[in-house]
This record gives structure tokens, sequence and C-alpha cells, in this order.
């Protein structure tokens, strides 16, 4: 009697499907909101088993992104040279071509002008991510240019915000819209991840005397950061028993640090305030805060992501009511809006900030960090973008007719 197997008809095993491979571009990887998110995703991407790709004019953040198994292709993806930019188009389509990229991601102007024309050519998806609402955009030219962001298939806002600039000055449809808010790391902020000898080495670089409470500006020393702003309530506080560490980077191209620290001399504070320069250790900084304030006074921030960042730490924050800067927050929960500008209402919160109960202070320590959770995770920030490229790859091909980039730019 035969083996039965000599009698079956054996099928060769069926390939598992390819992970869809997604194409981001932007500039570069250097630092900022639009590289940080590239390479969040990216490791998104990878632990969901799809092929993540990124393509820029590369940086500081290639290691990372090799770290996390993604892909980095170097293209001159920075240039806004018109030339550069039409060449560029080429490039892109040889790369979705060469990796099989099933969607095409843009998170700038310069590069998405290339990546939308190479996603038309390829018959591929093409997707958006907003990270601000850009100034100057009044003039025709400028307003085209800007426009291409409105151009996805899906256009991802990262706040409310952003959404209803996209709504109102673009005209981008609820059909196209989707608000998908910056996630931060809640394992690298995470108050039991910071160890007592990371806070030792920040309390002995800046000389932090014990007891003593601390106000905290990170940001770079830019003017619309509002460092100005912040030092004309703290000079109106009466209480002196507090320092205020100014944390970010100083431009040595600028006038503005030189400003700030004019303002610090003439209204008495340079034993309360200090410009401490860059961080690398931010959880271990914000570990060291009392309060955290957001004083943004110019121009209107996109998002809050230090205030998201403050908040996973449990540290009460104070924000103005500019931007996206307010949906970062609970008022009154995890801590206080103010108008921008109105020096009375930030000196005020300021006060209470200071003067909190250590009892109320863990309390809302628990409720800022269940918040950040509740809404800000990387995780979230993952699942939403991956459930926005399914609705394009599930829902057959893109249509080719569906962005007018003329009505966009009138």
């Amino acid at each position: 009697m035969n083996d039965i197997t000599d009698q079956m008809q054996v099928k060769p095993a069926a390939k598992a499907p390819a992970a869809p491979a997604i194409l981001q571009v932007l500039p570069a990887l250097d630092e900022g909101g639009a590289e940080r998110g590239a390479i969040d995703l990216a490791r998104y991407l990878v632990r969901e088993d799809w092929q993540a790709l990124v393509a820029s004019a590369g940086g500081a953040g290639e290691a990372k992104l090799e770290e996390a198994g993604a892909v980095s292709i170097q293209l001159p993806l920075h240039s806004k040279n018109p030339f550069t930019i039409r060449a560029n188009i080429r490039r892109l389509q040889r790369v979705i071509r060469q990796h099989g990229v099933q969607l095409v991601h843009a998170r700038s102007r310069a590069p998405a002008w290339s990546a939308y024309y190479a996603a038309r050519r390829c018959g591929v998806p093409f997707v958006t991510t907003c990270h601000g609402v850009y100034e100057g955009s009044e003039g025709p030219f400028k307003r085209r240019y800007n426009a291409i962001m409105a151009c996805g298939e899906r256009v991802i806002a990262i706040s409310e915000f952003v959404a209803e600039h996209l709504r109102e000055r673009y005209q981008v449809p609820p059909e196209r819209l989707r608000v998908i808010p910056r996630g931060v790391d809640t394992q690298e902020f995470d108050p039991a991840a910071v160890s007592e000898e990371r806070r030792r080495a920040l309390i002995e670089r800046w000389n932090l005397e014990p007891g003593t409470k601390v106000v905290m500006l990170p940001g770079r020393v830019v003017r619309r950061k509002g460092h100005t702003f912040l030092l004309r309530a703290i000079e109106r506080l009466r209480r002196r028993n507090f320092v205020c560490l100014m944390v970010g980077e100083l431009e040595p191209s600028s006038s503005y640090p030189g400003e700030v620290e004019g303002l610090i001399g003439a209204t008495g504070l340079r034993e309360v305030v200090r410009l401490v320069g860059s961080c690398e250790d931010m959880p271990a900084a914000l570990m060291l805060a009392d309060v955290v304030v957001a004083p943004s006074t110019h121009a209107p921030e996109p998002f809050g992501r230090i205030m998201v960042e403050a908040q996973a730490m449990g540290k009460p924050v104070i924000a103005t009511d500019i931007g996206g800067l307010g949906e970062t927050l609970m008022p009154a929960a995890t801590g206080w809006l103010v108008p921008p500008g109105d020096v009375d209402e930030l000196t005020r919160a300021l006060q209470l900030a200071l003067a909190m109960p250590e009892d109320a202070r863990k309390r809302l320590a628990v409720r800022a960090r269940r918040f950040v959770l509740r809404r800000f995770t990387l995780e979230q920030m993952g699942k939403g973008t991956l459930a926005v490229y399914r609705e394009l790859l599930e829902g057959g091909e893109p249509d080719a007719d569906l962005i007018d980039l003329a009505s966009l730019a009138a």
C-alpha cells in the first residue's frame, strides 16, 4: 500500500502578501516637529510590519531610522529651486517603482510638490500632514506654493487650529481632512523613568539650591516663544523664592537673545532668571520644574508639544491661548490658559502655580498624565495615521481629478 502522501498533490505554500510600503518625504532629518513625526511614525510602521521608507536630504535622524528598521533615502528634497523640485519628481518616481511604494506621505511644501506629481504618475495615493500654518501666505505666489499641503487625498492636521486654517484658507472638505494630534513618547516622558542621577546631573549643571522652586520655559530663544512676555510677568511677582530657567538653543545670528538678556538686567532679575542653553535630557529637566510655561505671543503655535511632554511628567502648565496651545491642556484642571500679551493674567497664573499646596500638586500630576495618555500618545498617532492609509489603500485607485490646484490657490 502506497503512503498516503504519494496519492496527494501537495501545493506550494502561498506567499504571504507583501507588507505595504509607505514613503514619507520631508526636507531633512534634523530636529523639528515634522522630522520627529516622520521618525516616530516610521518606528510605528515597522512595529506593525509595514515597510517604512523616508526620503530626505539626510541628517542626524537617519541613525534613528536605521535603528528602527526603516529605510532612509537621500535626495535633495530640502531645495526650493524649481529645477531641483522638477528633477526630484523623477527621482521619487524611481524610488516608488524600485521599492514597490504603495502610498506617498509628504510633510513639507518643497518636497510635497515633487511627491504630488511623482505619486500621480505612479498611480499611488498621496497624503499630506500640515504641521503648521504658514506665515506670509497672502501673496498669490506664496499662496499657491503653500496650497500643495492641502492637495492630499487625505490631509492630516496636527491640531484643530491647523484644521480650521485648512478649511477656511483652502476649503479642504471634511471627507479629506483628518485631525491627528502629535504624539509624545510616554515611556521616555515618564516620572518613573527618570533616575535620581539624571536629576542630580542637571541640578549641579544649573547650580540649583535645594528646595528652590523652578519656573521653566523650554524652547528656542526666538521672539515668538514669548520670553520677554514672561519676564514682564515675573517682574510683577512679589515673591522671589524661585528661579526661572529658560531652556533652549540660543541662535547666534539673532539679536533676540541679547534683547532678552538686556531686559533681564533692566528689570533687576539677574538673580532669578537664567538662560541655560539647550538640554538633551528634557524628561529630567521637566522633573525639576514646578511649573512649565509656553508664553507664545506673536505667531500662533500649531501645537504645544512641550506642554504635552510637561503634563506627561505630571507638571502644571501655563500657556497662552494662541493657535493650538489651548488644545494641549485642561484649563483649571492641569494648568492655566491666559490671553496672549496679558501680563496681569500671566502673573496671576504664576502666583497660583508657585503657591500650589503639595497635595493639590500631586492630584494635578495624576490628572495631567492621565490626560496625555488618553489623547497624545505615539500609539494613538500611529493608529490614526494607519487608519488614514487603509482608507486609501483599501478604497481603490486614487482619483486623479480629486485635487484642483488652481482653485486652491485662487
